[in-house]
């Protein structure tokens, strides 16, 4: 039974498909008018479904055209992006590229030509760029009985102001069109279907704009902001008789969007009204779930309400995006699955039409065709559905919906070209995708293939992703698999979280103990370590280690050396991978404890445990790979090239990065086979015995591992110092680094080696913004650089080198966007700026801050809460590049913004420093991208990204100059800085005489 009726649907399915496009190809027909209308977009559709290097290059000066402000701009960016030899251009367009100057008559006509073209392209897919522009073209699309929604674009917003501006923008739209409607004629089948009367207006809106914190971490803060907006749009809304619809975004905001539209129209208010949608995406894996969920909801709440049905738009990134946090792929793999998902989608918001009205959006005649099939065949009626199509992208299908007599709606973006950019990206994405229905049609018009049944799972079941094998399961050549962070979009994440912080909490105040031969040693000196949010909380007591308890510990660690030294590498790593397991186990309580001792928000607290445990798992691979050692062998000759660890290694480790650097440059040490005896930061010692109490239970024998808190001015030195210390790893500030240095090159009595020094020491670090840069993705990684953790990173941006043309505008929204940020206390969800580490640094900080108003001008000064260790953000502006602020590491919220002419300039502005850690540009120039990459003299260069954030294997992080010595943490070659290299010759032959076969090997 259940077959034949499958068979009979997808008869039916056929059948209206075929009519469909019959439809669409008549001749007199308003579809094939639609469809036959030449467009400039065709033309490059073929070029780039012919040349995928050519695809990339046009839609890259695409996104960046509206940055440029000059024709003479515009053809040197197409020059520059349409040069390259793997980019095959139609003989014309090749002619054109080669004028001598961007200024000569040919560049100038290219400008015009290519900027008058994309102008045309977006006005395809873009009803209009103002209102009085949108409204004429709206009336014609209800002649033709389409009804629309409309969406103003423009909703990334990264400042408090822009999403007010958002609102207050929907807010009068709203007015213009419930006006503007008053004056147009009822059509049937829009208007009023089956005695059924609809809005004649809709607009679609997406809940990230209302608020530019939006954060699933902040769940409940994002969720009370942004429902207190949405109430004053549908009063609004109510009161115009204008409905409305909400748009689903990225994978990371559903949940969170879906959880405040259920609650919020769940409330009295809101509770009755029918003229409100929203979205569903197929092509995510847990689609079907929350359709169901939502059914269920929808018959709680026992008022119809409107489900748009899409199949996504922003695959490639998520699936980019999944890739690089290594984390499950959210949507489908493959085009065929979506399809089929969609179809079964479909049916069940059919099948569920008296309590959900379904609203189909899709360019593929098969999937509208289906719809149209089951609502025919359940007899559905007619103002229970629609079917939905994108502007510019399916005119023919909509009108051919629309002449079978079945209600179609239109989704009509609008707005000015430059917030217009991403969108026409996204369509002309999706226009040109090996598997879009579009590109098919134009490819192969065989209806038989084009109308085919899609073959995927839709059962609805989450599918199952294939995971990367565990790390030390890798072929050699193998990339390093670096531990994903905690997706804090998921609920179960942020319960698990909750929990921990609650667990620690109740373990406050306890005592902890140096680590010393394999036991704890109670000391008479004490400690407290506290809550940098909340100073009278105490963390923990610490026992402080003297130097008695310093020259134990040594000599532990001699004693121990011996065996150590000589436990094989497979040992050594079983050990080391041990540790990461129990991290990794531990991951919400360490982030936890990060979070209450040093101030750092959760989300760059759980990054620092993640990074923890990618440098126990990557220096076990690394010490696998080095174990192996080097062999070149003669005939009557052996040479083996190995190594060994140096001797006992003292760790110095920051407050900044209490877990990861310690545990970096403390398993390095261990997995080597050196001794290693670990002297943490007075701020961060509590954290450090986590990692101790780990480092035990790994299995790391007595006297191999130690841990000594103590004043660091008192045992530091007498560390460094000692002659049987053969190397000392730091990081922390060049004062004391370049002590460190000194200290160690000195041959002291009893001393038989030269030591070794291992330092980070700091930056100060620049971003470089050009006029071609992005400005929202700009601002936002400076934001993120800038304040992150307060701006207490070696890593950290506290220079913004910018060019003049843009530097107004730059500043302007980079101070919005910093008036918008969160201050407050670290373990709060809403949080994006917290404490700095002490009332000492506090006080440093401040006093920057008195000596940049002397040379510069003050554009924010945040008011900082008093109960805590806090600095608001500062931002200067026109800050002489040799100002103080401008040269001296603050280590603090305080950002110096730098004007420049030319960007030869900004790299030179950005060069003179003592420092080279990490830099950063914005720019969507290719001649400036790889001038920077030549000419910026950082160690790490991160090109249109945020600066701080290095991840292991893939970002090794370490600078040059007065930045520090060393090889890069996180790198293939960091482990043999801990390692004595050694070779053995042996002669192997006797009296002329060798091994059976070894002349011949």
């Amino acid at each position: 039974m259940i077959a034949d009726t499958c068979k009979l649907l997808e008869l039916e399915t056929q059948h209206i498909a075929r009519l469909l496009m019959k439809e669409m190809s008549r001749p007199s027909s308003l579809a094939t008018r639609l469809w036959m209308q030449p467009h400039w977009d065709d033309r490059l559709l073929a070029w780039a479904m012919t040349n995928p290097a050519l695809q990339v290059q046009i839609f890259r000066l695409i996104d960046v055209l509206p940055s440029l402000t000059d024709n003479v701009e515009i053809a040197r960016h197409i020059q520059e992006y349409l040069s390259l030899p793997e980019v095959k251009l139609p003989s014309g367009l090749n002619t054109l590229l080669s004028w001598a100057q961007p200024h000569s008559i040919l560049g100038k006509v290219a400008a015009v030509t290519f900027k008058s073209a994309v102008s045309t392209l977006a006005r395809r897919y873009i009803v209009g760029e103002t209102l009085p522009q949108t409204l004429p073209r709206l009336v014609q699309l209800r002649q033709h009985c389409l009804a629309f929604t409309l969406d103003r674009l423009g909703e990334a917003v990264i400042t408090e102001a822009e999403a007010t501006a958002y609102l207050q923008g929907y807010l009068h739209l709203m007015t213009q069109l419930a006006q503007a409607a008053k004056a147009w004629s009822e059509i049937a089948l829009i208007d009023r279907v089956e005695g059924v009367a609809f809005p004649k207006v809709q607009v679609s809106v997406k809940l990230t704009a209302f608020y530019s914190q939006f954060d699933p971490l902040d769940a409940q803060g994002s969720q009370e902001i942004v429902s207190q907006h949405l109430r004053t749009l549908l009063r609004h809304a109510q009161k115009l008789g204008v409905a409305v619809h909400f748009d689903m975004e990225q994978f990371v905001y559903k949940d969170l969007t879906l959880a405040i539209l259920k609650d919020l129209l769940l409330e009295p208010e809101f509770r009755n009204r029918t003229d409100i949608g929203l979205t569903l995406q197929a092509y995510l894996r847990d689609s079907n779930q929350d359709l169901h969920t939502l059914i269920d909801w929808a018959q709680e709440r026992g008022t119809s309400i409107t489900i748009r049905l899409v199949k996504g738009a922003y695959w490639d990134q998520e699936t980019i995006k999944a890739i690089q946090n290594h984390w499950p792929q959210p949507v489908l793999n493959d085009k065929a699955e979506t399809d089929a998902n969609f179809e079964a989608m479909t049916l069940t918001l059919l099948e569920n039409h008296e309590i959900v009205t379904a609203a189909i959006g899709s360019h593929n005649v098969r999937s509208q065709a289906h719809a149209i099939a089951i609502a025919n065949r359940l007899q559905i009626p007619k103002h229970r559905y629609e079917l939905q199509v994108l502007y510019g992208m399916a005119d023919p299908l909509a009108a051919a919906i629309a002449h079978l007599g079945h209600r179609v709606r239109v989704y009509c973006p609008y707005g000015p070209l430059l917030p217009g950019m991403a969108y026409l990206i996204r369509r002309l994405l999706e226009n040109t995708a090996n598997t879009s229905f579009l590109r098919q049609r134009i490819e192969s018009p065989d209806p038989e293939k084009l109308l085919a049944p899609p073959q995927g799972k839709h059962e609805g079941k989450q599918h199952s992703v294939v995971q990367p094998t565990a790390q030390h399961e890798l072929s050699e050549d193998a990339p390093y698999n670096n531990v994903a962070n905690t997706d804090y979009s998921q609920v179960t994440a942020r319960e698990q979280t909750k929990q921990a912080l609650q667990q620690v909490r109740q373990e406050l105040g306890k005592p902890y103990w140096p680590w010393i031969a394999g036991q704890a040693m109670i000391t008479d000196q004490i400690q407290a370590s506290v809550n940098p949010s909340q100073p009278t909380q105490v963390i923990g007591q610490v026992g402080q280690a003297l130097i008695p308890q310093t020259e134990r510990a040594i000599k532990a660690a001699a004693t121990a050396m011996a065996s150590w030294q000589n436990t094989s590498a497979q040992e050594r790593v079983m050990h080391l991978r041990r540790a990461a397991d129990l991290m990794e186990q531990r991951r919400h309580e360490l982030a936890a404890w990060i979070v209450l001792e040093v101030g750092k928000v959760l989300p760059e607290a759980d990054a620092e445990v993640s990074e923890a445990i990618d440098f126990c798992r990557y220096y076990a691979d690394e010490m696998e790979r080095l174990s192996a050692g080097y062999q070149r062998d003669l005939p009557g000759e052996t040479n083996r090239y190995a190594y060994r660890g140096r001797g006992i290694v003292v760790v110095i480790a920051p407050w900044n990065f209490p877990l990861a650097i310690a545990t970096g440059m403390t398993v390095a040490a261990l997995v080597t086979g050196n001794c290693t005896i670990l002297k943490p930061a007075a701020p961060a010692t509590v954290v450090a015995a986590k990692l101790t109490e780990i480092l035990v239970e790994a299995g790391f024998p007595a006297g191999v591992y130690q841990y000594l808190p103590g004043p660091g001015a008192e045992i530091g030195p007498y560390l460094t110092r000692h002659p049987q210390i053969h190397l000392i790893a730091f990081t922390g500030s060049q004062a004391v680094g370049s002590q460190i240095y000194e200290d160690a090159a000195v041959l002291r009595p009893g001393q038989t080696h030269l030591k070794r020094v291992i330092a980070e020491m700091g930056g100060k670090n620049a971003i470089i913004i050009d006029q071609s840069a992005d400005l929202d993705q700009a601002i936002t990684g400076v934001i993120r650089s800038a304040f992150g953790y307060s701006g207490q990173k070696c890593s950290a941006c506290s220079r913004v080198i910018v060019l003049d043309r843009i530097y107004d505008t730059f500043l302007k929204r980079l101070v919005e966007a910093a008036k918008s940020l969160n201050i407050g206390a670290a373990d709060q969800a809403s949080t994006t700026v917290g404490p700095v580490i002490t009332a000492e640094v506090q006080a440093k900080i401040r006093d920057y801050i008195a000596l940049g108003k002397t040379e510069a001008k003050v554009v924010l000064e945040r008011t900082a809460p008093e109960f805590g260790y806090f600095v608001g953000p500062v931002i200067f502006s026109e800050v002489p590049p040799q100002a103080q602020i401008a040269q001296q590491e603050i280590f603090g919220p305080v950002l110096s913004v730098i004007r420049v002419q030319t960007f030869e300039d900004a790299i030179s502005v950005a060069n003179n420093s003592p420092y080279a850690l990490t830099g950063g540009l914005y720019s969507r120039t290719p001649s400036h991208i790889e001038f920077t990459k030549t000419n910026f003299e950082v160690g790490n260069l991160y090109i249109n990204r945020s600066i701080t954030g290095a991840i292991v294997d893939r970002q090794p992080f370490g600078g040059f100059k007065c930045s520090g010595v060393g090889s890069k943490a996180g790198g293939r070659d960091y482990l043999m800085q801990f390692m004595e290299p050694r070779v053995v010759t042996e002669n192997i032959q006797r009296q002329g005489f060798a091994p059976v076969g070894e002349l011949f090997t």
